[in-house]
């Protein structure tokens, strides 16, 4: 990741290099994501989405916009047009602001006379975004209100009901009322952003008289950054892990020289509140699924002893992995990369040294490196990059630390084992495999966008189109549950086809594609990564047939699209027993005939009742 687009960054240099960096971006050989994102306005955008470009870039997203035209953010979204309609967007951002209020109450007014100004103001974007729902069926961006530049009522403009400052608190209320309750619809915070920019500064007036800006130039790369990390949360590009140094980075002072007893942690000192402070920021972050682990140049014996440290936060417990040796730092992040079978470019890691991020930066390409600056300034960039930006939160996200903790157990296991079919049936595995519930939509979307090893076809799915898939006869799904003795795996491999005639595979030769004969095509086949052999994939497959055949089904086609990140997948239907039909650049489709005499593939896995 680039660090000029980090934050802390230069937003004069991002604005004036915009055009130099989005060539180096794009030139840089990553493989990204294309993703057609509307942005309607409120105001003048063509300036948000030249920096919002940069972002999305560097996140691995590479967009391609429409924009409504000045002020049509409503038309727009309410009538269409045949360019927009024909853009067919992915995800639409809604970029009003205050500037779009036309229903203002009056100093003076009474409740009453507020609540119906605030109704009107209201409904006219409710009316907008369920017909955004009926005529797109996509995730929407919605801003909410940056609070008023001036208070005509003093202090009491934020109490008296004609107050403006009441009537955008109580507006941005509804929104976020609106958004809890509807799927696919986030809010992006600018009342919190102009806050934290500055309101004074955000909300000067001249550029919105000069150049119809609902924001000053220099606010807008905090406005793109904020509006991107949505964006790529959405589409499954978050971070997963937060690595940390330990010495001066945990707490003040260095473990192995000045003693446990002399670390600065906990209430005694300024400075030892400042890290207290941090670590309870950090282990906060279990709680929202961020898996935590430790890479420190440092004996184990002593790094341990910093962290039992009574009047720390952080406990040895509260870290997957703890990487204590005297390894270059970004040998022992590979290694973490690598144990936690997650790619690098998941990470984020956390150091006070800047010749120690340097090497990191360079030698695990692709985890982010922020700028931590000092100790009081750790949350602040942690929290400002938006690396772990959530827009929905699962039970198993909530998990996640103790499944990877679990997933460490039987590493260590598997290491007392000479035989590795023995391993598995220690674990003692219990499989749950149905077709899509209501319970697990939302977890099984959220794993469609994050899946990027073990996903045979590429495709990303919205909660919507998850249950669509759901919904329609001609479908089968499955989602599959693991657990063993060790712990829970939760959702783990999602499985959607369709029926559909023999010849839509196209690659056999002619008179033995089947014509007319139904057949099952697999759009969609992932799993998490966790998981991999240890016969989920078999037992997801026995399950399939069984499927196949209550429909009359005897044949299944298979199709596998490489990418840059799931090449470890390209033989997996050659080891499900199905037969290449064609491979060439593009990807390869295979062809499974269900035969009488099917023989259950799964050895070490119970399955509970899938019906």
């Amino acid at each position: 990741m680039r660090q000029d687009l980090e934050y802390p960054f230069d937003p004069e240099y991002i604005l004036k290099k915009s055009k130099h960096i989005r060539k180096e971006l794009l030139g840089d050989g990553s493989v990204r994501m294309r993703k057609r994102i509307a942005v309607l306005g409120g105001s003048t955008t063509h300036d948000v989405i030249r920096i919002l470009e940069l972002f999305l870039l560097n996140q691995g997203i590479e967009p391609v916009f429409y924009e409504s035209e000045y002020g049509q953010y409503w038309q727009d979204a309410m009538f269409g047009n045949e360019r927009l309609d024909a853009f067919e967007p992915d995800i639409i951002y809604i970029h009003t602001s205050s500037r779009n209020i036309t229903a203002w109450p009056a100093p003076g007014w009474d409740r009453s006379a507020a609540d119906a100004a605030l109704e009107e103001q209201f409904g006219h974007f409710q009316a907008m975004w369920e017909r955004i729902r009926q005529r797109w069926n996509c995730p929407v961006i919605q801003n909410n209100m940056e609070e008023p530049f001036y208070r005509l009522l003093g202090n009491q403009d934020g109490v008296n009901p004609g107050g403006r400052t009441a009537f955008v608190r109580r507006l941005n209320e509804r929104f976020a009322e609106y958004a809890g309750g509807t799927e696919n619809f986030f809010i992006n915070d600018i009342c919190y952003q102009a806050a934290a920019y500055g309101l004074d500064a955000w909300s000067d007036p001249f550029y919105w008289h000069m150049y119809k800006y609902a924001l000053c130039l220099k606010a807008i790369p905090w406005l793109a950054l904020n509006v991107s990390n949505i964006i790529k949360s959405i589409f499954g590009k978050n971070k997963k892990s937060l690595v940390l140094d330990l010495d001066n980075t945990l707490w003040g002072g260095i473990v192995g020289d000045d003693g446990v007893e002399n670390l600065q942690i906990g209430q005694e000192t300024s400075m030892g509140q400042v890290y207290s402070e941090f670590q309870s920021y950090v282990k906060a972050q279990k709680d929202i699924g961020i898996m935590l682990n430790v890479a420190s140049k440092n004996e184990e014996e002593n790094a341990l002893a910093g962290l039992n440290h009574p009047d720390g936060v952080l406990k040895p417990e509260d870290f997957i992995l703890i990487k204590a040796n005297w390894e270059p730092k970004s040998e022992n992040i590979l290694t973490i990369a690598k144990e936690m079978n997650i790619l690098p470019d998941s990470l984020v890691f956390a150091d006070d040294n800047p010749a120690e991020r340097e090497i990191v930066r360079t030698q695990a390409e692709g985890t982010a490196v922020p700028e931590i600056g000092s100790p009081e300034q750790y949350i602040r960039v942690l929290d400002h990059n938006g690396y772990f930006e959530v827009t929905s939160l699962s039970e198993d996200d909530r998990k996640r630390n103790e499944m990877y903790r679990a997933n460490a157990m039987r590493a260590a296991q598997q290491n007392s084992f000479t035989d590795y079919g023995a391993y598995l049936e220690s674990l003692k595995m219990k499989a749950l495999i149905r077709p899509f519930e209501a319970l697990y939509m939302a977890r099984i979307a959220q794993l469609t966008n994050k899946s990027n090893q073990f996903n045979l076809t590429t495709r990303r799915y919205t909660q919507t189109q998850i249950e669509e898939a759901a919904g329609d006869p001609a479908c089968i799904t499955l989602y599959g549950k693991l657990e063993d003795k060790f712990g829970d795996n939760g959702v783990v491999t999602v499985l959607i086809g369709h029926e559909g005639p023999a010849e839509m595979a196209v690659p056999e030769p002619a008179g033995k594609a089947g014509e007319g004969e139904k057949a099952l095509h697999l759009d969609l086949w992932l799993m998490s990564c966790r998981v991999l052999k240890r016969d989920m994939e078999y037992a997801m497959m026995d399950v399939l047939v069984e499927k196949c055949l209550e429909r009359g089904i005897r044949r299944i086609y298979g199709y596998y699209y490489p990418t840059a990140k799931n090449g470890m997948v390209r033989d997996f239907y050659g080891l499900q027993g199905f037969e290449r039909l064609r491979e060439d650049e593009s990807g390869s489709v295979w062809k499974f005939d269900i035969s009488a005499d099917y023989e259950k593939k799964n050895r070490y896995i119970e399955i509970e009742n899938q019906n």
